[in-house]
């Protein structure tokens, strides 16, 4: 028999959960990473984007890895440490803190990163092998094939939730289908561009 939610207690719990992961997840190790570096405001080069491709574009390899690292286990450790405390179903909750807050943190005017790196991270946060092999694979196919990483990000995060799906991780594949959505809709731009034909190339 289930058992009704008292959400006079339960919201407390999902509201720090939210609150946590969105936190974390508004770190922006782009920008912080290359102001200690020296280097010029992330936003003012390139795309703008604080995430770790647009760091590349200052040509300093190891600060964009470390970006890439950072943005990543953000979500990550939001959702380890959830979980560790509450359990899966605060860690799901705090995945999508987490990703929100990569995507719209407060501290940069609520414009973000595109969030894939985030979104790799909370698949492997949550142990979701299999979505984190798919993802990583499809992408690194589409990129090699293409040489588009947003094409690669885009084909690869439409295929995950299915992915989850089809190995039953139903609820994980709810929260990466939303994930997903937000994911497009932060690469609508990048989306014109593939359609125009002048979309940046990886390596130019």
């Amino acid at each position: 028999m289930l058992h009704p939610i008292n959400w006079s207690l339960a919201l407390p719990y999902y509201s720090v959960a939210l609150a946590f992961g969105y936190l974390l997840g508004s770190i922006p190790f782009g920008v912080i990473l290359t102001r200690l570096a020296g280097s010029a405001d992330i936003r003012s080069v390139g795309s703008g984007n604080i995430g770790a491709t647009n760091v590349l574009r200052t040509g300093n390899k190891p600060l964009a890895a470390a970006t890439l690292a950072g943005d990543m286990l953000k979500g990550t450790i939001a959702v380890v440490i959830m979980y560790q405390l509450w359990g899966r179903d605060l860690a799901i909750l705090a995945a999508l803190g987490a990703f929100l807050g990569h995507l719209f943190p407060v501290w940069l005017r609520f414009k973000g990163g595109k969030g894939v790196a985030t979104y790799i991270g909370l698949l492997l946060g949550l142990s979701l092998w299999i979505g984190t092999l798919g993802f990583c694979g499809l992408w690194a196919i589409t990129a090699a094939v293409t040489r588009y990483s947003s094409l690669a990000a885009l084909v690869a995060s439409a295929a995950t939730p299915a992915l989850l799906w089809f190995v039953d991780d139903r609820q994980e594949a709810q929260l990466f289908a939303l994930l997903s959505v937000l994911l497009w809709l932060k690469h609508v731009d990048n989306i014109r561009r593939l359609a125009s034909g002048t979309e940046s190339r990886i390596g130019r």
